[in-house]
C-alpha cells in the first residue's frame, strides 16, 4: 500500500502548509477551463468559420486536460499539443481574414502559457527543453503552410510559452535548492546535537574515571598491602583483605567496561562477556564474607544471554540493597526454571515455550537494626533500574517489605523469545 501511494502522483503544491496554497492550481486551472472552453467554440466558430462540432470538439481538447495538469502536466501537453496541432490543420480548411492569428488563435495560447505553467513547476529541465523545441519545431513547420504569410507574431506561442517554461523552470529549482538547505541545516542540527551528546558522555566518562577509579585503586592498593604494613593479623582478617581486593578490582573493571561505552571507543566495552547464572554463586559468596548468612539455591539451565545478566544484575542490587540496609540480616537467593499452569497441558518436554526463571532474594530484618543506614542519600534507582531489565525482557518483578520485617525480591524471566514480545 505505502509503495502505491509512492507512485501516485501528487498535485501542485500538495505540500505547502497553507490550504489556500495546495487549492490555488486547481482554482487557477478551473477558472481556465471555464473561461477558455465557450471562448474558443466562439472564437473559432463566429471569427474563423470553422464548424461548430469540429471547434467544440476542439475546445473541449484544448481546454478540459487543463484539470489534467495540476496533477499530471506531461500527459494534459501531449493532448492539448496535438490539439492544437489539429486546430491549426483544421483552420486551413476556411477563409478567414488575415488580421486574425494563424496557426495558433489568442485562446490557445492562453492555455498553452497555463499549461507551461504546471510543466515547468513539475519536470524537469530536459524535459522542458524537449517540449520548448517540439513547440518551435511545429510551429515553425506550419509557417511554411502559412494562408496569408509568416511574420513574427506567428512565433508568439513559441516566445511566450518558451519564458513561461524558463520561468517557472527557475522557481522550481529555487525551491528545490531551498527545500535541500533546509534538510541539510535539519540534518547538521541533528549532527550537532549528536556530537554535544557524545562530547557530555566523553566528559561523564572522564569525570567517573577521574573520581571514582582514584579512590577504588586506592582501595585495592591498601587491601593488597595490608598483610604487609600490618604485623600479625589474623587469617580471616587476611582473607577479609583479600575479598576486599577482588571485589574492588572486579568493580573497577566493571567500570572501565562502562568507560568504554560511554566513550564509543570501538565499542570494545560490549564485546566482553557479561555475567550470567554462573556468576550470581560468586555474587553470593562475596556478600556473605561481609557478615551476613546469605543461602543460595543454584540453577543448572541453560538460558539466554540477556536472561543470565538480567537475572545477575537483579541479585546483585537487591544484595547490595540488604548490605546498606540490613547488615547482617539472614538472606536466601534461589533461581528455579518453572512452567505456568496453562502452559503445561500438551507440551512436549523439549518443547521451552511457557518456561521461565523465577529469581528471589528474600532477607530477614536485620538482628540488630542499624542506627543509621549505610548509605543516607539513597536515589531510589535500583528498584528503578531493576523494574527496566524486567520489562525488556518481557518478565515481571514483584519488590516489597514483609509483613514481619525484612524485602523480598522476586522476579520471571520468560526463557523463549516468544515470551519477549
Amino acid at each position: 500500500m505505502t509503495s502505491v501511494e509512492e507512485r501516485r502522483p501528487r498535485a501542485l503544491f500538495a505540500g505547502a502548509s497553507r490550504r489556500w496554497v495546495r487549492l490555488l492550481p486547481w482554482g487557477v486551472a478551473f477558472v481556465l477551463c471555464v473561461a477558455l472552453l465557450p471562448t474558443t467554440i466562439i472564437v473559432l466558430t463566429a471569427d474563423y468559420g470553422l464548424n461548430g462540432g469540429v471547434a467544440s470538439a476542439l475546445a473541449v481538447a484544448q481546454a478540459a486536460p487543463l484539470l489534467l495538469a495540476v496533477v499530471r502536466p506531461l500527459q494534459a501537453w501531449y493532448v492539448v499539443f496535438a490539439a492544437d496541432l489539429a486546430g491549426a490543420l483544421a483552420l486551413l480548411t476556411v477563409d478567414f481574414p488575415d488580421r486574425l492569428l494563424w496557426p495558433f488563435p489568442p485562446m490557445e495560447i492562453v492555455g498553452y502559457v497555463g499549461l507551461c505553467l504546471a510543466l515547468g513547476l513539475r519536470e524537469r529541465r530536459r524535459t522542458l527543453l524537449l517540449v520548448w523545441l517540439a513547440t518551435a519545431a511545429a510551429n515553425v513547420t506550419l509557417g511554411f503552410f502559412a494562408p496569408h504569410g509568416s511574420g513574427a507574431r506567428e512565433l508568439l506561442l513559441t516566445i511566450l510559452g518558451g519564458a513561461t517554461l524558463l520561468l517557472a523552470g527557475a522557481l522550481r529549482e529555487r525551491s528545490e535548492v531551498q527545500r535541500r538547505l533546509a534538510e541539510q541545516e535539519t540534518i547538521s542540527e541533528a549532527e550537532r546535537g549528536r556530537r554535544t551528546l557524545l562530547e557530555e558522555r566523553a566528559r561523564i566518562a572522564r569525570e567517573l574515571h577521574d573520581v571514582v577509579a582514584h579512590h577504588m585503586s586506592v582501595i585495592t592498593v591498601q587491601a593488597d598491602t595490608a598483610e604487609y604494613r600490618l604485623d600479625r593479623l589474623p587469617q580471616d582478617v587476611r582473607e577479609e583483605f583479600t575479598t576486599i581486593a577482588a571485589t574492588a578490582r572486579e568493580s573497577l573493571g566493571e567500570m572501565r567496561r562502562l568507560l568504554g561505552v560511554l566513550r564509543n571507543e570501538d565499542a570494545h566495552g560490549e564485546l566482553v562477556p557479561q555475567p550470567g547464572l554462573a556468576q550470581i554463586g560468586q555474587l553470593v559468596e562475596a556478600t556473605s564474607r561481609t557478615g551476613g548468612p546469605v543461602e543460595f539455591t543454584p540453577c543448572e539451565a541453560e538460558v539466554p544471554e540477556a536472561v543470565g545478566l538480567s537475572a545477575y544484575r537483579i541479585v546483585q542490587e537487591a544484595l547490595a540493597n540488604v548490605v546498606r540496609h540490613a547488615p547482617g540480616a539472614a538472606t536466601h537467593v534461589s533461581l528455579s526454571v518453572s512452567r505456568s499452569d496453562e502452559d503445561r497441558g500438551g507440551e512436549r518436554d523439549e518443547d521451552r515455550g511457557g518456561e521461565r526463571l523465577t529469581v528471589l532474594v528474600v532477607n530477614e530484618p536485620p538482628p540488630q537494626p542499624p542506627a543509621a543506614p549505610l548509605e543516607a542519600s539513597g536515589t531510589g534507582h535500583g528498584l528503578v533500574g531493576m523494574r527496566e531489565r524486567v520489562r525488556l525482557v518481557g518478565g515481571t518483578l514483584d519488590a516489597g517489605p514483609l509483613p514481619a520485617g525484612g524485602f523480598r525480591v522476586a522476579a520471571q524471566l520468560p526463557l523463549t523469545e516468544k515470551d519477549f514480545t
